[in-house]
């Protein structure tokens, strides 16, 4: 219980919020431009923010070495492109809730999966019948959502 109010899990918590928040203006941007245009901007004003803020608190960043890190990490720029649009195009069809309810779903079955198998070096975390059962009560508070 106590890792449920940790700091960790309230910092997810918010991010959460956050992307809740995104994904409501990213929609409203797209209906108001169009999907690629809106996903373009939307990543050149994130990729702004992110060197100001390498500048901000100088971060080392020409001292990594970035040839020596496996390639398949490097495909979270091209899943960001493919959340925001998807999100965006999802949300102005199905509504916040149900797309946000999908997404968590979603999200929580193959966290799940990656934990399990340990995949792309996290630490493996086995899953056990309380979360299959976690599982199925998810996906009907999910069903309930749905609307």
């Amino acid at each position: 219980m106590t890792k449920l109010f940790s700091i960790p899990a309230i910092i997810a918590a918010i991010s959460g919020i956050a992307m809740a928040l995104q994904g409501t203006l990213n929609s409203q941007l797209t209906q108001k431009t169009s999907l690629l245009s809106s996903t373009f901007v939307v990543h050149f004003i994130g990729t702004f923010i992110a060197l100001l803020a390498l500048l901000v608190w100088r971060v080392p960043f020409l001292q990594h070495k970035w040839i020596q890190i496996p390639w398949y990490l490097y495909l979270g720029g091209v899943l960001s492109v493919i959340i925001v649009a998807l999100v965006a195009l999802s949300i102005s069809k199905i509504g916040v809730c149900n797309a946000t309810t999908c997404i968590i779903v979603g999200q929580v079955g193959a966290a799940v999966l990656i934990d399990h198998f340990g995949l792309f070096g996290v630490q493996k975390i086995p899953w056990n019948p309380w979360q299959f059962l976690g599982l199925a009560l998810f996906a009907t508070g999910a069903k309930l959502l749905f609307r």
